[in-house]
């Protein structure tokens, strides 16, 4: 199903889909890099507006870091959209730097990802152009490696160069109804494994199987990071007070408990993004 009609946007969203729509002439036909996050989903509306739905595909890359309801999520979000979505599995896993989880951890996914476009998707689609969903405010972190692998495969930004901050994105989904529109934002499931800690299938399965438990209890976003045998579970700060309640706490102590750790903490901080990368950073300043 798909509407991606002008008269859905006006005012300032209207005026930021135009500015995306410019940047975007002349780039067809363009793969966009596709999670189902908003920033991707309004990347690709955006796209299928103005390119048509005939020169643009999504293209997703699936491996152990992606979540499988994310997977599940992603393609009803496309099927919204009306745009046609590709599959391939990329093996960052396989990559020592990758597993070895230092601060650039994100830029050998991102490179790994960019790099099976370019080898294998691009030619079979017979794409001019590729681009993927970073904002002007993820422009401006320092926790973002992965903008470094985009610039060395030369993949396009639309939203970041139309100027495009995160509440600017998630206005055009909701004037769009994206069914992600208020989706909060979901990393890997690598980034809940401290630096220097090795990435493994079996830590991401642990982590999995933890916020898929989270998410059954109703909690509206969650992290599940993986300190060996103690799993530290960090929501929003207004949600932690449902720890209280003996059902919550103790289904969801079962559930990671059944998904391999030996001891479950609550973070009293609540849910931060980035949270070890940007410890790592602090330090180094």
């Amino acid at each position: 199903m798909t509407a991606m009609t002008t008269d859905q946007l006006s005012g300032a969203a209207l005026a930021d889909a135009d500015a995306v729509a410019r940047l975007l002439e002349g780039t067809a036909p363009l793969g966009v890099a596709y999670s189902g996050g908003v920033d991707s989903a309004v990347l690709l509306a955006l796209a299928v507006r103005a390119l048509g739905r005939e020169s643009v595909v999504a293209l997703m890359g699936v491996s152990p870091s992606l979540a499988a309801d994310e997977r599940t999520e992603a393609h009803a979000v496309a099927a919204h959209i009306g745009a046609d979505l590709v599959e391939f599995s990329t093996f960052e896993g396989e990559n020592p730097a990758y597993r070895a989880n230092g601060v650039d951890r994100c830029f050998h996914c991102k490179d790994e990802l960019f790099t099976r476009i370019s080898a294998e998707v691009a030619a079979e689609h017979a794409l001019a152009t590729v681009a993927y969903g970073e904002n002007a405010d993820d422009a401006l972190r320092p926790d973002r490696p992965g903008a470094q692998a985009a610039t060395n495969h030369a993949v396009r930004r639309p939203l970041a160069e139309a100027g495009l901050t995160k509440d600017r994105v998630r206005a055009i989904a909701r004037a769009l109804a994206l069914p992600c529109a208020d989706k909060p934002a979901a990393p890997c499931l690598a980034s809940r494994i401290p630096h220097g800690q090795e990435v493994t299938p079996e830590k991401l399965a642990q982590i999995e199987a933890g916020e898929r438990a989270l998410r059954a209890l109703g909690f509206t976003d969650s992290r599940v990071r993986h300190h060996g045998d103690v799993a530290r579970i960090e929501v929003p700060a207004a949600e932690i007070g449902r720890f209280a309640d003996e059902e919550v706490r103790t289904t969801a102590v079962r559930a990671l408990r059944n998904a391999g750790f030996r001891h479950v903490a609550v973070d009293l901080a609540g849910i931060k993004s980035g949270a070890f990368t940007l410890e790592v950073l602090a330090r180094r300043a």
